[in-house]
């Protein structure tokens, strides 16, 4: 009876452990379903036809209000791994100045970027630097052309 009640809880302990090892997966963002945004039509929608049928953006264009941003992402998770995007969707909605659409564009997965924010570097553009041309970089620069020299007898202000 005690071998029974042994394997049981230790056959219990491992299905509790293997459970809390279940993928997670998590949708956020705008829910677009594939045929209402096939219906949206450059030339014939407005931005009330826009948001009754899509709704609310996520968010409008910085810049100008007549750009309208739908992202909808959808992430799994192996226990407590970081998420992976498994699919990314970016609907750009463009008005024109009267409010009827002129584009809809729609991005994927593609332009999903990796940041690793714990990095001990940041990627750049441009040559690599050290600490010899930190130091001796700057030599020779002084008075050359286009540094803006203040005693190079431009006029003065």
């Amino acid at each position: 009876m005690k071998l029974a009640l042994f394997k049981f809880s230790l056959a219990a302990a491992g299905v509790a452990l293997l459970a809390g090892c279940a993928g997670v997966r998590a949708h956020k963002g705008a829910v677009l379903d594939p045929q209402l945004v096939g219906a949206i039509q450059p030339g014939i929608d407005n931005k009330d036809s826009v948001a009754k049928t899509l709704g609310q953006p996520t968010f409008a264009g910085q810049f100008t209000s007549n750009d309208w941003y739908y992202l909808s992402r959808d992430t799994s998770a192996f226990a407590f791994r970081s998420p992976r995007v498994t699919d990314q969707t970016v609907l750009h909605v463009r008005f024109d100045q009267a409010g009827n659409v002129a584009a809809v564009d729609r991005t994927g997965k593609n332009l999903v970027a990796n940041i690793d924010p714990a990095s001990r570097r940041t990627p750049t553009l441009g040559r690599k630097h050290d600490l010899l041309s930190e130091i001796f970089g700057g030599i020779g620069a002084v008075g050359a052309p286009g540094v803006g020299n203040a005693g190079s007898g431009g006029p003065s202000h």
